[in-house]
């Protein structure tokens, strides 16, 4: 760290830590463990986290996607098993990350899709803010699933304690209110205090209050290995699904962060880094923890300039745990409750939705089958929904191809348009193709290529330019058209081929490169390989077939 940095990276931390304390109690809360586990998250998660990542102001720290994943994954154990369930869950999860992160599985987020990405973090804050409306209230609701939960409220509305609510509607009111004004930074520290000391000072017993809920332990805990007899294949499912949320959440905020000394971002490093935050959160009897979009936002604002801004994010809290852990239990749980409110809201992207549904098609199915999972279902459950609507609407994509037959104008130019059913004889035919060749896709390019059968000497000229690999489905489909093209004494040219990828055709063995297929390199001018191509086809049909030598010397 240079003298230069320290004193914005110590600024910065000062304000995260304090900003953290709100935010480290709710999402505890929210996770359904004692409260003061947030606190020792925000401790232990920057320390750690910060040490490893590659985009040096990603603040790692309590979220509230990863809290409800968490309490759902814990739900099923005894109410005292709980926070030991939930300090192995983070472990799990945490070495699921530094797998991930170790296979360099950053990069696979882009396949992840952006509707049923949108619509699962929608539905996800939606469930927030209905888990929190109970708190808000001072009603124990039931039900299966929030839907449920939120229909006993409502049956139950006599039931609400009127302190309860104006607690926590003055906390909503402050932490929304101050966000517009140039007290934006410290809103939900401010929201925090000024109910608690009104409940305070009003005598108000009947608020329920953290300590209440749960006792604040002095000091800090030292590092304890988890209950090794919680495993469960549930509970390791709700890991890696768990591990799954924090990733994908993870990678969106270090590929918006830029390094102040310029080097590159790597998201299968900040993976490794939140595994290690979750591991280390874990042992320190903290819950799971995930880049945080409002804190690392908060770290650019405030100018940090290095990865120490974390790290002294860290140690400030931990002053704070260990000077003032009984103000802690003072806090209303309502106030708590409407903090995760704000913080549901603020995720909420109704633009984003709005857009995505206009988009209509597979993107709304995604979005709306995702955001629906996710209100009935356990997150868990709501995860596998998504990978394999992403994978469905991968394949779908791959199989998205189309073929269009390239035309000479007499100006030299080319015009497309759709290619023959059947080939003609004695004349070329160039295609060109867009879409994936992968898989599916090479599938549907054999269903388009038109048809040699019944023409005599026909030559396709197929464009395969900008394609970087190809797969066996594709080697295998190029392999069965060239058969079908030598059986009526026509040829097949492959135009704009990369190096790799001649390579790679060579390598298989699979295709006739000496007679029937012909090989044209790429070239760094657009459509010389495909003119070359063209004349060498042309050249090739205007011999004589009785004085045509063999196709192997042409």
């Amino acid at each position: 760290m240079r003298k230069t940095t320290l004193p914005r990276d110590t600024l910065a931390g000062l304000v995260n830590a304090v900003v953290s304390v709100p935010d480290g109690l709710a999402s505890a809360a929210l996770a359904g463990v004692n409260p003061v586990y947030g606190l020792y998250t925000s401790v232990a998660a920057p320390l750690a986290g910060s040490a490893l990542v590659s985009a040096q102001l990603m603040q790692i720290a309590t979220t509230s996607a990863a809290a409800l994943v968490a309490r759902q994954a814990v739900a099923a154990q005894p109410a005292e098993r709980r926070p030991e369930a939930i300090f192995l869950l983070a472990v799990v999860a945490g070495l699921f990350l530094v797998v991930f992160g170790l296979l360099r599985m950053g990069r696979l987020s882009r396949f992840v899709s952006h509707a049923v990405m949108t619509g699962f973090l929608g539905g996800v804050s939606v469930v927030l803010v209905l888990d929190q409306l109970a708190p808000l209230v001072g009603f124990a609701a039931r039900g299966r699933n929030p839907v449920a939960e939120l229909a006993n409220l409502l049956a139950n509305v006599g039931r609400f304690d009127p302190r309860t609510i104006v607690a926590g509607v003055l906390a909503l009111g402050l932490a929304s209110g101050l966000r517009r004004t140039r007290l934006a930074t410290w809103s939900s520290l401010v929201a925090l205090l000024v109910p608690t000391v009104l409940v305070l000072l009003a005598g108000w017993e009947g608020v329920q209050q953290v300590s209440d809920v749960s006792p604040i332990p002095r000091g800090f805990p030292l590092p304890a290995l988890p209950h090794l007899d919680l495993l469960s294949p549930e509970l390791l499912a709700s890991g890696f699904a768990l591990a799954v949320v924090i990733a994908v959440q993870g990678v969106g905020v270090s590929q918006t962060v830029e390094n102040p000394d310029g080097r590159p971002v790597n998201p299968s490093r900040d993976l490794i880094a939140q595994g290690a935050a979750n591991v280390a959160s874990g042992l320190l009897s903290g819950i799971p923890a995930g880049a945080s979009v409002g804190q690392t936002a908060l770290n650019v604002a405030m100018r940090a300039r290095s990865r120490w801004a974390g790290i002294l994010s860290g140690a400030w809290m931990l002053v704070i745990v260990l000077l003032v852990p009984g103000l802690v239990g003072l806090v209303p749980m309502a106030v708590l409750a409407a903090l995760m409110i704000i913080a549901g809201l603020g995720a909420l992207d109704l633009r984003e939705a709005r857009s995505i549904w206009a988009t209509g098609g597979a993107a709304r199915w995604a979005i709306a089958v995702t955001f629906a999972a996710t209100l009935v279902l356990s997150v868990p459950v709501a995860v596998g929904v998504g990978v394999v609507l992403s994978i469905m609407m991968h394949l779908a994509s791959a199989s998205d191809v189309t073929v269009r037959a390239l035309v000479r104008l007499p100006d030299g130019r080319f015009a497309e348009e759709k290619p023959p059913p059947r080939l003609p004889s004695e004349a070329v035919t160039v295609l060109h193709t867009q879409g994936s060749l992968f898989f599916a896709g090479a599938r549907r390019l054999e269903e388009s290529l038109p048809s040699p059968v019944g023409a005599v000497r026909p030559v396709v000229v197929l464009r395969l330019r900008g394609r970087t690999r190809v797969g066996a489905t594709l080697i295998e489909v190029l392999d069965s058209y060239a058969d079908e093209l030598e059986a009526v004494g026509g040829r097949l040219y492959l135009s704009g081929v990369e190096g790799a990828v001649r390579d790679q055709l060579r390598r298989t063995g699979k295709l006739d490169l000496e007679r029937v297929v012909r090989v044209v390199p790429a070239t760094t001018i657009l459509g010389e390989s495909t003119a070359q191509a063209l004349a060498s086809a042309s050249a090739w049909l205007g011999r004589p077939r009785a004085t045509r030598p063999r196709a192997g010397s042409a």
